[in-house]
């Protein structure tokens, strides 16, 4: 189980998650997850398939993570610990896929077009 990486992503963020038997620390990069991540309901979001399979405080998480903002790289994580989890105990499967946890999110920024300034938005139209 050490030995295994799981992969999270969302939008440009790319998250290397490893679970380990353990206290419940959570470190990003080699930070305390506290730190990273400041605000409370983005920690709860990393924590969220802890708390739905009642395994909170059983492992250890280490995680790295690039691209992105701190937002995606929290649902990055969050997708790297389900499936880790999943791994772990199969039977977990279902309360993490009814929650929404499996999923990896598709939504990304649309590319630019040439001769537009922006991906969908028009120079301004004048008629004369």
């Amino acid at each position: 189980m050490a030995d295994r990486i799981y992969v999270g992503r969302r939008k440009t963020s790319v998250a290397r998650v490893y679970l380990r038997n353990g206290n419940g620390k959570v470190t990003v990069g080699k930070k305390a997850f506290e730190v990273v991540f400041p605000i409370d309901f983005i920690r709860e979001d990393i924590l969220r398939p802890f708390l739905l399979t009642e395994t909170l405080g059983k492992y250890d998480v280490y995680a790295n993570v690039v691209g992105g903002g701190s937002s995606s790289q929290a649902e990055a994580i969050r997708l790297g610990i389900a499936r880790a989890l999943i791994e772990i105990n199969p039977d977990f499967r279902s309360a993490l896929k009814t929650e929404g946890l499996l999923r990896r999110d598709p939504r990304m920024v649309e590319r630019k077009k040439y001769g537009r300034p922006k991906a969908r938005k028009r120079f301004q139209f004048s008629k004369r």
